[in-house]
């Protein structure tokens, strides 16, 4: 197995890193007007494989904008996934929306140089890049600056309101079930639940709703580790004592908070801001139970996979600081959006060559089922292993299948299910159809 220090080598070759680079001078903090300018410059730049949006509005009225690569912008390509990072929604904690500032000038400057990965990811991908979730509170942390900013000042919206403590709690309903052998995906909304959140999270949430959504990462500041779910823990809280809350997907995020880590420069090696991760991960619970957090909320009602990464002990880290976390950071933001083409996806159709939404993909013994999403597309994050694959809809009986997922990215398997039987010779079937394509998206 290659080391971590071999992993950060060959991805600083990968990325090219004979190129030029920016120069320590032109980074910079980017306050709200200077964000947005940022933004639609990538887009001049670059206006074939971006586009930009906005998914709502902030307390103060400032546009919540995503910037999106797609080598078809604003197009959903069936069997191309989804991916997300998501910035700044404490608004104090701002490396993250300076790295995805960055990440965006990137993205745009080797695609148009001609960098290969770069290439095959923008083409593969459709990426969607949020640097900002609270532009309210950044402003507030900015008047005080990187020299006089709180722990907190700026922390929360214009209401002061925390929003990563503001998505439904979904969590104590998911550990209800797991006794109750009750639903493992896609929990129901409590009641008036547009009512008990904040603009910020409403406009996040109404985001994930209209995006199938595979893999995502929230950046934060404070520490400097990746966190994965579970965040709230399943044990009644103590004072001083925390308790392991695994997902049914436990391995998974694992690997894929270690991908981060690992390619990161220095968070690996467990020593960061006094205190110590193994390996620079860390199962949220097990760090301190939080309840109503996003990252659990995207695993619990959509298909999304999320991680938090703290990026950085000083929430807001001087200018002369940028130059090296960027550094630090943009071989870990490239390797850890590859991830989204790890694991098992395919297609589910109708008697009629329709698409069938909403189909369940299930993996046996894994308690998580993930669905299909309008076009009939669904994607299933897994490592490398065996793995019995059920796929289900409505009105027709199940089929299943044994299939491999290898180390690299995906071969496809073909088969059908109806509503009475398996039809083996899929070319001669109008019924249901599902095919799986497995570790690296190459049909056969």
């Amino acid at each position: 197995m290659l080391s971590g220090s071999s992993l950060i080598w060959i991805g600083a070759l990968l990325l090219g890193l004979e190129a030029s680079l920016t120069k320590a001078s032109d980074f910079q903090h980017h306050g709200y007007e200077e964000m947005v300018r940022a933004l639609f410059a990538v887009q001049s730049e670059c206006p074939y494989i971006t586009r930009i949006y906005s998914i709502g509005r902030s307390i103060e009225g400032r546009h919540l904008y995503v910037l999106e690569f797609s080598d078809n912008p604003g197009i959903h390509e069936a069997l191309e996934p989804e991916f997300k990072y998501v910035g700044n929604m404490h608004g104090n904690e701002v490396l993250g929306r300076e790295l995805l500032i960055y990440l965006a000038q990137f993205l745009c400057e080797e695609y148009r140089a001609g960098n290969e990965r770069i290439t095959h990811l923008i083409h593969d991908t459709r990426i969607h890049i949020l640097p900002s979730m609270n532009p309210d509170g950044y402003e507030v942390a900015a008047r005080q600056g990187p020299e006089f900013n709180g722990y907190l000042v700026g922390r929360g919206n214009a209401k002061d309101v925390d929003l990563n403590r503001n998505f439904p709690d979904l969590n104590a309903l998911m550990y209800y079930y797991e006794k109750h052998n009750g639903q493992n995906h896609h929990l129901p909304l409590p009641d008036n639940w547009e009512l008990q959140v904040e603009p910020e999270t409403l406009a996040v949430i109404k985001w994930m709703q209209n995006y199938n959504f595979v893999l995502s990462a929230n950046l934060h500041g404070g520490a400097v580790v990746a966190n994965y779910p579970f965040d709230k823990s399943r044990e009644p809280r103590i004072r001083g004592k925390t308790s392991y809350s695994a997902s049914p997907d436990d391995k998974i995020f694992k690997k894929l908070a270690k991908t981060y880590s690992y390619a990161h420069s220095w968070m690996h090696k467990g020593w960061n801001c006094g205190d110590y991760f193994d390996e620079g991960i860390t199962n949220g619970a097990s760090w301190y139970s939080l309840s109503k957090g996003m990252q659990d909320f995207n695993y619990l009602y959509t298909n999304c996979f999320e991680i938090t990464l703290e990026l950085s002990c000083d929430k807001f880290p001087p200018v002369t600081a940028l130059a090296s976390e960027w550094l630090a950071n943009r071989e870990a933001l490239v390797s850890y959006m590859e991830q989204v083409h790890h694991g098992i996806k395919g297609m589910v159709y109708d008697e009629n060559n329709n698409p069938v939404s909403n189909a369940v993909i299930s993996v046996a013994g894994i308690n998580h089922d993930i669905t299909s999403g309008t076009d009939g597309d669904y994607f299933r994050l897994l490592l490398s292993g065996t793995y019995t694959v059920t796929a289900s809809a409505l009105g027709y009986q199940p089929f299943t299948k044994t299939v491999t997922v290898g180390p690299a990215e995906a071969v496809q398997v073909i088969n059908n299910i109806t509503n009475t039987l398996f039809i083996a010779d899929f070319l001669f079937s109008n019924r249901l159809r599902f095919f799986v394509l497995l570790s690296s998206w190459i049909s056969i």
